[in-house]
């Protein structure tokens, strides 16, 4: 049996992670809810498979008991964490997933004392969300040890896969989050917006509620952070104007609707953007004395980032470097792992 499951193997991300981890040699279990998809990907990658729904319990639990790792790629996450997680504990299986979902971090983060009694690393966000952000966060944070603000931003998210979309759905209504002394903050669509220069001159930019307003925090207490995402001012004007309708997006039908559109409209960068294209990633911290140090990274692609930051973990998990309870990628393997993967370069500007 291998040591690693990955759920969701035949998603966007999921194919691309098991692609990359056969080239490896770490010989996955693919998993998910739909057998005959894992059928013709586990002829296609000579791999071992087994079908299980995440409402099964007892089927979560023993396909996790025979693999000491499980990689979840199955989103939205914040329906697909719960009933592996509780199976990870139960099982002594590590558990990773490649979320970028707030509430999910949180909740994670609530099993902390469980997973170490158990022996177990939950670790949440092995992908670009957040594995580049939270090292550039605690290598800026020890640049600036008092550092009481930190500000994040990121561009190069071009195109996104149906999961992706999906999980943006997920949470359209709610509008976004910042940190606020130490306390998550509920603030509207395109709260703030400023000019950040990623390495080319300034770019506009705007919040989102990116998972580092959780994650952040774990890794470097810094009590007040902000993400933004790049985006042209049409584009901002457009994620304002949608407030007075956010509402309506958690209505059922809407919800329901729109997922559909998206399992048909879209597909996900092709193999070319994913080869040539780049992600930069910006950070800047604070403290009350007027201190300031701002640093860069320059990456691959932002989902073919999340195949190297996820299998660098899942492997570093597998050779046993897995620190117990809840862990954050940085808080764990501290800020130069983003240095490990191919293709990633850091500036410290200020």
């Amino acid at each position: 049996m291998s040591g690693l499951l990955v759920y969701g193997s035949y998603g966007y991300t999921g194919e691309l992670i098991v692609e990359d981890a056969v080239e490896r040699g770490l010989d996955p279990i693919l998993a998910g809810r739909n057998e005959r998809k894992l059928s013709e990907q586990a002829a296609d990658s000579s791999c071992e498979m087994v079908a299980f729904d995440l409402d099964d319990r007892a089927a979560v639990t023993d396909a996790l008991d025979s693999v000491d790792v499980v990689l979840n790629c199955a989103g939205p996450f914040v329906e697909t964490y719960e009933p592996m997680v509780e199976a990870a504990i139960e099982t002594g299986t590590h558990y990773l997933d490649i979320t970028g979902e707030i509430d999910v971090f949180q909740a994670v983060a609530g099993y902390d004392e469980r997973a170490a009694e158990a022996g177990v690393m939950l670790m949440s966000g092995v992908g670009f969300d957040v594995v580049p952000t939270d090292c550039l966060a605690a290598h800026l944070a020890e640049r600036l040890p008092d550092a009481t603000h930190l500000a994040l931003a990121f561009k190069g998210l071009a195109d996104i896969s149906p999961g992706t979309m999906k999980t943006m759905l997920n949470y359209a209504g709610d509008g976004g989050y910042v940190r606020r002394d130490g306390l998550l903050e509920s603030v509207p669509a395109a709260y703030r917006t400023r000019q950040i220069d990623f390495g080319s001159g300034e770019r506009s930019a705007v919040t989102i509620p990116w998972g580092d307003v959780v994650t952040g925090y774990h890794t470097t207490g810094i009590p007040n952070i902000e993400v933004y995402m790049a985006a042209p001012e049409p584009a901002i004007w457009a994620m304002r104007g949608t407030r007075p309708v956010a509402p309506l997006l958690d209505i059922g039908p809407v919800k329901s609707t729109l997922q559909q559109v998206i399992d048909t409209a879209v597909t996900g960068p092709g193999e070319r953007t994913r080869e040539r294209g780049r992600g930069y990633v910006w950070g800047e911290v604070t403290d009350e004395d007027g201190g300031r140090a701002v640093s860069r990274l320059e990456t691959p692609e932002t989902y073919r980032l999340t195949v190297h930051s996820s299998l660098e973990i899942a492997g570093r998990v597998l050779d046993g470097d897995a620190p117990v309870g809840y862990q954050t990628p940085a808080g764990a393997y501290g800020p130069d792992l983003v240095l490990e993967l191919p293709g990633v370069e850091r500036e410290d500007v200020a």
